[in-house]
């Protein structure tokens, strides 16, 4: 168990709370996994992701829509239903799926925001699991079901839980975004505070 204090504004926890550990281990471990997230605007939770031991690359891009190829503008007028997301290149000899799933619900974003993301309002900002593979599928749902049973957050949890079909890159200029512009206000402000949270509450994954 892990005691964590959300220090990021507008965070969904029941004031100090224990947030538990996966429990529920992956039946098959290849060499290389693949991990889908959405959680607000994609700039944090690639970089948060990016500071993870094992991850080899995190990117930027759109998913959970139905328009081909889409732009950012058609993603944030929210045409075509996609989401800002995340693609997670992980070894789980180092970090396993379980544990990215915590660092999602711990400090990447807040679950309990609906279509939105602190300033970011829109379903591109849901949160949204998108999943490879049916182990996955287990793993993320029963998290969910353990952090709603323990009651770590205060409010419901709104976070979808839906296969993934197709991940679209994003555009160049998004990706590695926040380690190109650390002193832009909306990443010293909205961003760079969920990395610090990482560091404070998993030194050993932090990098």
């Amino acid at each position: 168990m892990l005691k964590i204090v959300m220090a990021l504004a507008g965070a969904g926890l029941a004031g100090t709370a224990e947030l538990p550990s996966h429990t529920t281990p992956l039946s098959v471990v290849p060499a290389e996994q693949v991990a889908v997230f959405a959680g607000g605007c994609f700039w944090g939770i690639e970089g948060v992701f990016e500071h993870i031991k094992g991850v080899r690359i995190a990117e930027s891009g759109y998913a959970g829509g139905t328009t081909k190829s889409p732009t950012y503008r058609d993603v944030t007028s929210g045409r075509g239903g996609h989401a800002e997301a995340v693609r997670v290149y992980f070894d789980p000899a180092v970090v396993s799926y379980e544990q990215l799933l915590h660092v999602f619900f711990a400090v990447a974003h807040d679950p309990t925001q609906l279509n939105r993301q602190g300033p970011d309002t829109g379903i591109q900002y849901r949160s949204a699991i998108f999943y490879a593979t049916a182990d996955q599928q287990r793993a993320a749902d029963s998290y969910i079901r353990q952090l709603t049973n323990a009651k770590v957050f205060k409010d419901k949890i709104v976070t979808q839980v839906t296969p993934l079909q197709t991940f679209w890159m994003a555009e160049d200029y998004h990706q590695d975004y926040m380690k190109a512009h650390p002193d832009q206000p909306y990443i010293v402000y909205n961003d760079a505070p969920k990395v610090e949270e990482l560091r404070k509450q998993f030194p050993a994954l932090y990098r």
